[in-house]
């Protein structure tokens, strides 16, 4: 079965026709790397691209990251060869299939069918592979809440801001950033809610687009906080220079995680038969309740996945 809970705070795109990017990859400390077939991929390189991907995931290398390919879309030419070449050859060694500019829901059930029928061919656990959909453009997003629940294999919905940009006609041509005149709030904050949203509705995650300018990792960092004050997971990383921005920006506070994980600990000690069998108790000055352990769950499940570790430790009261 297909794993929603996968880290992606730093999800790297590699374009799949350069080998050296790819090996690099390898080595660095991204939760995800995505072997892209789409817009990293000029059309002649593609062909051969499917290639220098399938012996790179067979390669291996890969522990510890989630391994993603970005096929081409479904308007395009190239789409079936891509999934069919790409998962025959390596979906032993692929966790995910992302599926840019998805439309309507049907698009991720065609590509769900796909999926299926090369795992049945080739032997492979039928469901295993997720898809990861890619906003990009106004129907997109019209269509989003269907869109994250279309199939069980859906374990992202991913923000993709340029063509966004593009196909409403935003006046800016620096992605992520505000366009010029618009100063009344944040532009994109309903785009990137009705994403989280429809992301939430479905039990999946929600991950943030890139930040073009590659080498300004401040402006990655104030743009990355904005998703990630919202609750999405993560966000595309372009430059390795990103991806340590990225994973701290999308990981609780250490204060933050070793209250959440107190909150656990001290909400299932008064709960039980040992602790009176309360519903709201006192942790310090914090009244805790099932309200409290629920938020306590979102923020030490992140931690969790981030490998922290506690450095504080609530222990029960003296009877």
């Amino acid at each position: 079965m297909v794993d929603q809970q996968r880290p992606r705070r730093s999800c790297l795109a590699v374009p799949g026709s350069s080998q050296k990017m790819i090996d690099k990859a390898r080595t660095l400390p991204a939760d995800q790397v995505f072997l892209d077939l789409e817009d990293a991929c000029a059309p002649l390189a593609k062909p051969d691209a499917r290639k220098t991907i399938v012996a790179s995931l067979n390669e291996g290398g890969w522990d510890g990251k989630t391994r993603v390919v970005r096929v081409n879309d479904w308007t395009t030419e190239w789409t079936y060869r891509d999934v069919t070449e790409v998962v025959e050859g390596a979906g032993a060694n692929l966790d995910c299939v992302m599926l840019p500019k998805v439309q309507t829901p049907e698009q991720v059930h065609a590509l769900d069918l796909l999926l299926t029928q090369i795992e049945k061919t080739m032997g492979y656990e039928v469901g295993r592979i997720g898809v990861e959909a890619q906003i990009e453009n106004a129907r997109g997003l019209i269509n989003v809440n269907a869109i994250a629940t279309a199939s069980p294999r859906v374990e992202t919905v991913v923000f993709g801001p340029a063509d966004f940009m593009a196909s409403i006609n935003m006046k800016s041509l620096v992605v992520g950033e505000q366009p010029p005149g618009y100063d009344v709030g944040d532009a994109y904050h309903h785009i990137l809610m009705s994403i989280l949203m429809a992301a939430r509705a479905g039990d999946v995650q929600a991950v943030d687009g890139p930040y073009l300018q590659i080498r300004d990792v401040d402006g990655f960092r104030r743009v990355a906080e904005r998703s990630a004050a919202l609750g999405f997971d993560g966000k595309w990383v372009l430059h390795p220079g990103q991806i340590e921005a990225a994973n701290e920006v999308y990981s609780p506070k250490q204060e933050d995680y070793d209250h959440a994980e107190n909150i656990l600990d001290a909400y299932e000690h008064f709960t039980s038969e040992a602790g009176g069998r309360r519903g709201a108790v006192m942790l310090g000055d914090e009244m805790i309740d099932e309200a409290s352990r629920k938020m306590a769950l979102v923020i030490s499940g992140k931690g969790r996945a981030a490998g922290m570790t506690r450095t504080d430790r609530w222990t029960p009261p003296e009877a």
